[in-house]
């Protein structure tokens, strides 16, 4: 399988990065060990605005109208919960995610939907919460995000269980609309991925291990 094209890879703003999100102006990145939050302007690769959120942002997306939606750990058990945020009216918590368990994010115009990285699906929400699709993605989850009605996803193996095994991630897509989604890989991603999203042009992933942004593309 071929790999991604890389365009740009990007010494990270802050250490740790984690959360991507494009809000269709601007990247949005979180750091998991400091727990903040920033916008930035990806032309100068510069931090714009720096937020304080309510506990570590594990993923965000934009879900139009001005508004983000993040998934957020709070407490000794980084308890995960779905919050919006408005700037004018800050953080917003909406609902638990189920078992408390959950992670990245994407949003269909009308829906978001989450992933559970160790139970291998993601989940379509409604406003309050409730599920109401399941999609079986046949591995371990890093990153998703919709484009032209597809979910782009970057799944693989973190092998956590085996130290001297690197992870392996493949960037694939499905189409959620489909009963038993049949999901197609596309390309082989070389480095240990966090969060995707897409800016209209490229996809963006952080390597976090390397405190490195990546803008790609996929091969012809």
């Amino acid at each position: 399988m071929n790999a991604i094209v890389k365009i740009h890879r990007h010494s990270s703003v802050t250490s740790t990065p984690q959360a991507l999100a494009w809000d269709g102006d601007h990247l949005w990145m979180s750091s998991r060990d400091l727990g903040t939050l920033y916008k930035i302007d990806i032309g100068t690769w510069r931090i714009l605005e720096e937020v304080d959120p309510p506990g570590v942002v594990w993923s965000g997306v934009s879900s139009g109208t001005g508004t983000m939606c993040f998934t957020i750990g709070k407490g000794l058990n980084d308890d995960r919960y779905i919050y919006r945020y408005a700037p004018e009216k800050r953080f917003t918590k909406l609902f638990a995610c189920p078992d408390f368990t959950g992670s990245f994010l994407s949003f269909d115009g009308e829906h978001l939907y989450m992933s559970q990285w160790y139970k291998e699906r993601i989940l379509k929400f409604d406003d309050r919460g409730n599920i109401l699709h399941k999609i079986d993605v046949g591995a371990e989850i890093c990153g998703h995000t919709f484009i032209g009605g597809m979910i782009y996803v970057l799944r693989g193996r973190e092998n956590k269980d085996q130290p001297n095994k690197s992870e392996e991630w493949r960037i694939a897509r499905f189409d959620p609309k489909q009963d038993v989604p049949k999901v197609e890989d596309l390309a082989a991603v070389p480095f240990a991925a966090r969060s995707l999203t897409f800016d209209g042009d490229h996809f963006w992933s952080n390597h976090r291990a390397a405190n490195e942004t990546i803008s790609f593309s996929l091969p012809s």
